[in-house]
Parts: structure tokens; C-alpha cells; sequence
């Protein structure tokens, strides 16, 4: 299917050069295409705002903060996200079955398998893959700060740090009933990966209108390693020191403000943090082999 789409390049995410994008694109894509490489932060979300109803289809060429500034903004509206995947982890585009390959994601554009997803917002800020305080909040600060990216910098950061991490005490209302729970991290799940095949929450949908609420209660150090590899082998449900709930409306109450992150991207978010879920609200296009859940 040809369609008339805009190409918005992050040239630094996943600390992957992209200057070869261009010339793919031109040779492997079958629609009309312009090209914008991105210079700062929330530009990539400017330009996707400004190409409704200039273009049928805005693709996003980075990772899932890449995707998180261009889906803001084409969020409720018919305009098609695409993606091609360059970034550290890739969640959501793994999810999705979006090849990791640049020239086959690029071909993957050229058709027409266009799926209505979910999307969730926390205090209005809008993520489509996956939210969370405590542990992998922090990881994410950590990691925003090293200059190296990639999957081994992220082990690493994760091996160093968790030695000293302590865990927090959440008060939850998850569609109105209370849950109070002390975690290492709470995880807001809309699809059932962060990145790199790790799954906090196999069973997860971006198609039922519900967020799996992942919470990792404490647990003993020398358990870390068992649970990372359930992650990686879909088993993470499994695991005594997992709780999954899903709900549609979700507020977290904590000390005080501190660490979360949107999609990979750390912020500080306020003590109380109000968590909703968008259903059938992007319009994004998925891989061949794409078969949800729900």
C-alpha cells in the first residue's frame, strides 16, 4: 500500500548511526517520502503534530521514547504511526513483531497490516509501551546518564546498582479497590515487555483495554539473577515475588515524588500518580506476524 508518509529519524537513540537511513528508504520503501532527523528533545513530537492530515503515515526511526514523542502526537487521530526500530531495547516494536532488521522494517511499511491499539496516560503524560516507579525507574536515570547504550550497558548499570537499591511502600486503587504493598518496582504494562525480550507480564494486551499492574515484591539478592531470566524465558508470572493485577484506572500514592519513567525516559513525577488506560486510541502499523493476546 503506498502511502504519503513523513520519516522522523532520531539520529542519536540506541547510540545506532543512522546516516544510511535516507538511502534505504529510497531504495526499499514504496510510498512518497520526506525526511526530518530530529535535534533535541519533544522536536520528533513538533513535527508528528505538524504532519496531521499533510501525511497518511508518520514513522518513527529510533526507540520507544522515539515512538512515545510521535504517537503523543498522533494519538485519536487516523494518521498511521510506523516504526522502525533503533533503539536500545525496542519493547513495543518487539511486541509487535516489527522486524529488528532496518531494510526489512522498512519494507514491513510497504504493507497494510494496520492494528488499533491502547494507549495510557499517567498525570496526562501520555506512554504506549510501559510505565514504572521504583527499580527500573532509577535504571532508567542512571542510564540516561551513560554514555554508552545498548543492552550490556543496561546489565551492567542494573548489576551495579541493584546491590544498594532498597524497596518502597505503594498505596494502589486499582479500579477502586486498595492494594498496599511494599515493592522493588511497580510496572504499569500495556504491552508484556520492556525491551530485548524481557517480559514482566507475558499475558499483557495492547488490545483489551486494561494495563497489567506488575508489582515485584522484595526479595533476596541472590534471587535477582532467576528472576531476570524468568523475564526472559515469559515465566515472570510465575514467580512468588510477582503479583499481577489489571485494571483501567489506576493511582499510586507514595512518600513523595521520585523517579518514573514514560516508555524508557526517566522523569520525577509527584508523590500521587494517576494512571488511565486509552483503549483503541493509535493507529499503528505492526508486523506480519502480529497476533495479540486479547
Amino acid at each position: 500500500m503506498k502511502r504519503k508518509t513523513l520519516f522522523i529519524i532520531n539520529p542519536i537513540s540506541g547510540g545506532k548511526k543512522k546516516d544510511r537511513v535516507p538511502e534505504l528508504v529510497k531504495s526499499h520503501f514504496k510510498g512518497e517520502a520526506a525526511i526530518v532527523f530530529t535535534t533535541g528533545v519533544s522536536h520528533a513530537n513538533e513535527v508528528a503534530a505538524k504532519a496531521i492530515g499533510e501525511y497518511d503515515m508518520v514513522v518513527a526511526v529510533g526507540g520507544d521514547g522515539t515512538i512515545n514523542e510521535v504517537a503523543s502526537a498522533l494519538v485519536g487521530s487516523t494518521t498511521v504511526l510506523g516504526v522502525v526500530p533503533c533503539g536500545s531495547g525496542n519493547g513495543l516494536s518487539r511486541f509487535l513483531q516489527i522486524p529488528m532488521d532496518i531494510e526489512k522494517a522498512i519494507e514491513n511499511l510497504n504493507g497494510d497490516n494496520v492494528a488499533m491499539i491502547d494507549s495510557a496516560t499517567a498525570n496526562g503524560k501520555p506512554f504506549f509501551n510501559m510505565a514504572g516507579m521504583g527499580f527500573d525507574a532509577h535504571i532508567s536515570e542512571v542510564f540516561s546518564h551513560n554514555k554508552k547504550r545498548g543492552f550490556i550497558s543496561y546489565i551492567k548499570s542494573s548489576l551495579q546498582e541493584v546491590i544498594n537499591y532498597k524497596s518502597q511502600y505503594y498505596h494502589l486503587e486499582i479500579d477502586g479497590k486498595i492494594y498496599e504493598r511494599e515493592a522493588f518496582m511497580v510496572s504499569f504494562a500495556n504491552s508484556s515487555q520492556y525491551g530485548n525480550n524481557a517480559h514482566v507480564s507475558p499475558q499483557a494486551s495492547v488490545q483489551d483495554g486494561l494495563l497489567d499492574v506488575c508489582i515485584i515484591k522484595p526479595f533476596p539478592l541472590y534471587r535477582f539473577a532467576s528472576l531476570v531470566i524468568r523475564m526472559f524465558n515469559k515465566t515472570a508470572n510465575k514467580s512468588r515475588f510477582v503479583e499481577i493485577i489489571n485494571g483501567e484506572h489506576i493511582v499510586v500514592k507514595r512518600k513523595a515524588k521520585g523517579p518514573m519513567h514514560l516508555d524508557g525516559e526517566p522523569e520525577i513525577a509527584e508523590a500521587e500518580v494517576k494512571i488511565d488506560i486509552l483503549p483503541a486510541s493509535l493507529n499503528i502499523l505492526v508486523g506480519k506476524s502480529f497476533n495479540d493476546v486479547a
